[in-house]
């Protein structure tokens, strides 16, 4: 499609507000799953140092 305007561009052919938000909720999708994933990692790790910790330490307890 040419578009003679950035105005023409925007309307998309009278499905902007279909084309525009559809990009809007796909971002949003993306980032919130950003966030999770980012979220689950941390805490993923917390726990792998906590059972890390847990370890060594009933190690030293059996070695005493």
């Amino acid at each position: 499609m040419n578009w003679q305007s950035a105005a023409e561009f925007w309307a998309m052919g009278g499905y902007g507000l279909f084309v525009w938000s559809s990009f809007g909720l796909c971002l949003a999708v993306f980032a919130l799953e950003l966030l999770s994933v980012q979220k689950r990692n941390k805490r993923a790790i917390q726990r792998a140092r906590a059972e890390a910790q847990s370890r060594t330490s009933q190690d030293h307890r059996s070695l005493a």
